[in-house]
């Protein structure tokens, strides 16, 4: 019997952003950070062309696919700026990467009906392994204070503790620019 390791498809996505995908109206979407492009590949699922970005062309190599443009770039290098215009991208999509010098740029290029889906890791999280720098954790509700601060609607917010796909401390948002119609921000049942 042969045993196959587990594929780049078979990743799981984010159940935040499997959750709150569907709001990004049609239009180019951002997957920051996107690592082999699991919320890549699903989001082009749904219909968006998607920008893959990422430091690391082995990473980009894996995340490449029909509807998806890669670009290797290193947003934390000396100088390095941000790439795109203000008011290109219908969604951005952020998991599992914190660099706070990019978050007022980046909210600017998101549309005026933009969303932003943003899930990473808090302070606190260091009890359950990595990441466990400061630098790389949000302090309790600073998620929710940007957002607020970049003049976002917050339409979804959580601050704590998951156990899948490991235990880790989290903050996640859905927030979306002040065009995005309160009508569209269908909320899920539970």
């Amino acid at each position: 019997m042969q045993v196959t390791e587990p594929t780049i498809e078979t990743e799981a996505i984010s159940g935040w952003l499997r959750r709150w995908a569907p709001l990004i109206p049609g239009g180019e979407v951002l997957d920051l950070a996107c690592g082999a492009g699991r919320h890549a590949r699903h989001l082009v699922s749904l219909g968006h062309p998607v920008i893959a970005l990422d430091h690391d062309p082995e990473m980009l190599e894996k995340a490449a696919g029909t509807g998806i443009t890669t670009s290797l770039v290193d947003l934390e290098a000396p100088g390095a700026v941000w790439p795109f215009a203000p008011g290109r991208f219908a969604g951005i999509v952020v998991t599992n990467y914190l660099h706070r010098p990019l978050l007022e740029a980046m909210v600017a290029s998101l549309a005026p009906d933009g969303v932003l889906l943003y899930e990473t890791f808090a302070e606190g999280n260091e009890q359950f392994g990595k990441p466990s720098n400061p630098k790389f954790l949000l302090k309790e509700g600073e998620m929710l204070s940007w957002a607020v601060q970049q003049g976002l609607r917050v339409v979804a917010y959580e601050d704590g503790r998951v156990e899948q796909p490991k235990a880790a401390l989290v903050q996640r948002i859905c927030a979306v620019r002040p065009d995005f119609p309160r009508l569209a921000a269908l909320l899920p049942t539970f």
